[in-house]
């Protein structure tokens, strides 16, 4: 075997493959062995039968399987004499194998460019402190005595108030009919709190115990039901009784109940989950900073074209899922699916951009990802998926995301490696109120914290809240991060 590369752009390259016809024999003549074990042909032993006969009886597969062998195994002899990685699907143009004749395929596929990289150790960059308060332990510690709250029924016969739990039967109409999944029998609602749409919440803030009541109401356009969003219907509401929240004082039999021995441990386990969670929020947000600063400095960066496209995919494919846990739908959203993928390719390239470098870096520095920090890895993401491990690592192994997945580990260790070299200036976090310049960039590119996006934020919200989606829309996204953090300290986590 013979082989050409040539270099058809930055990102592709195009490798030409001459094979002479004693290669292309032997090829076939394993094949048919292979056949020979295996076919049943009358009048024949099994195993016995000549090579001519199943060569001519199953010509056809022979030499499609023969071609196909031979090319898979001078690809991947090739990659590893080149020691280059295909960052595409590899396109292959060959014709099929004839006996005695020279056999001559081309493949073609898109490579990472070759950088010059920018001196990537001693960067200067700034880092937030990271800093607790005592008013946001206070804080934690409310929710904490919100959720250990009793409920006592209030005897006075009156319309019940924010911060009150109204206990009621309700349903949405529209003409006779009630609307699926809009009716509760005797559900407790905590009124002022955003869990239901305001308009209802003033219908039952009108009402007396064993009184009903009715109202019109117009479902937001973002409304998780499709079908009813933007639609008005008849919201048809009784009323069983009014109950009032008692807030126990702080002890340690509640800071039990939480999951801590005593209160002094559990306002310690608060504090010590705010400052992990914001020392690693602080180190990304500098890490960032510092690739950032990197990638920007490299004029000359090149995309594989096939590598954007996959981030792209990638992005619909999880905007899918989300929408999809919400009961809704790309189409949900208005726009073409030529629309959605456009919005999301400047994301796409800035991600690849980021990838290539530090794969780069890691090439550069001969970092390496062992066996064993791969196993420790999937055994990590069996545990938080709740997933048997062998079927974790048989479904990577059989979806080809064991090398993504060592380069994803590959990108870490380089990104550690240049934060680790660089000199890093602890600035006191902004004063209240206030916004440091990266920040505002933050939330205008939607965000770098815990949540990618505001519409994950909300998701978020949503689900681990308990309040309406158009409630938490209402929030920005530094707020919606800051509502994860209090309630990821509670969780003491």
């Amino acid at each position: 075997m013979e082989y050409n590369v040539e270099e058809i752009s930055p990102v592709k390259r195009k490798i030409t493959v001459e094979v002479p016809a004693e290669e292309v024999n032997a090829a076939l003549t394993t094949t048919i062995a292979l056949y020979r074990m295996q076919a049943d042909v009358k009048g024949f032993r099994k195993g016995k039968v000549p090579s001519s006969v199943v060569e001519s009886k199953y010509r056809k597969q022979v030499y499609s399987e023969a071609t196909t062998d031979l090319i898979n195994y001078q690809i991947n002899e090739i990659m590893s004499g080149l020691s280059m990685q295909p960052m595409s699907r590899i396109d292959v143009d060959a014709k099929e194998l004839e006996r005695d004749t020279d056999f001559k395929y081309a493949i073609e596929f898109e490579v990472a460019p070759k950088l010059d990289l920018p001196e990537y150790r001693g960067l200067s960059v700034e880092e937030v402190k990271a800093e607790v308060t005592e008013a946001e332990i206070a804080e934690v510690e409310g929710r904490i005595l919100e959720n250990n709250a009793e409920v006592k029924v209030i005897e006075d016969v009156r319309p019940p108030k924010d911060g009150e739990v109204a206990t009621v039967t309700f349903g949405a109409y529209q003409g006779d009919k009630v609307v699926e999944g809009i009716q509760a029998e005797n559900f407790d609602l905590l009124l002022g709190q955003g869990q239901s749409l305001p308009e209802f919440e003033e219908l039952v803030k009108t009402l007396t115990t064993g009184e009903s009541g009715e109202t019109e109401i117009t479902f937001p356009s973002d409304f998780i039901n499709e079908n009813l969003a933007g639609q008005t219907v008849t919201m048809k509401c009784k009323l069983h009784a009014v109950k009032e929240r008692i807030t126990p004082e702080m002890n340690d039999q509640v800071a039990k109940k939480a999951g801590f021995s005593d209160v002094e441990t559990m306002r310690k386990g608060i504090e010590e989950s705010y400052m992990n969670q914001r020392k690693q929020m602080n180190k990304s947000a500098a890490q960032s900073q510092l690739l950032s600063q990197l990638i920007e400095g490299i004029k000359d960066f090149p995309l594989p074209p096939a590598m954007v496209e996959d981030r792209i995919d990638r992005l619909v494919q999880d905007l899918e899922y989300k929408l999809d846990r919400q009961g809704k739908g790309l189409q949900s959203l208005g726009k073409s699916l030529k629309e959605i993928r456009d919005g999301f390719k400047a994301e796409a390239e800035s991600t690849v951009k980021s990838e290539i470098f530090l794969l780069a870096v890691a090439a550069e520095e001969g970092l390496d990802i062992s066996p064993e920090e791969i196993e420790a890895t999937l055994t990590q993401l069996a545990m938080q998926t709740r997933q048997p491990l062998h079927e974790l690592k048989k479904y990577y192994e059989d979806n080809n995301l064991i090398v993504p997945l060592k380069d994803r580990l590959l990108c870490d260790k380089a990104s550690e490696l240049i934060y680790d070299a660089a000199e890093v200036k602890e600035i006191d976090p902004p004063a209240a109120g206030s916004k440091p310049a990266s920040a505002e960039k933050n939330e205008a590119d939607e965000g770098e914290g815990r949540f990618a996006s505001k519409a994950e934020a909300v998701e978020w919200a949503v689900a681990n809240l308990g309040i309406k989606e158009s409630t938490a829309k209402g929030y920005s996204l530094a707020k919606l991060e800051e509502r994860a953090e209090k309630f990821y300290a509670e969780q003491g986590e």
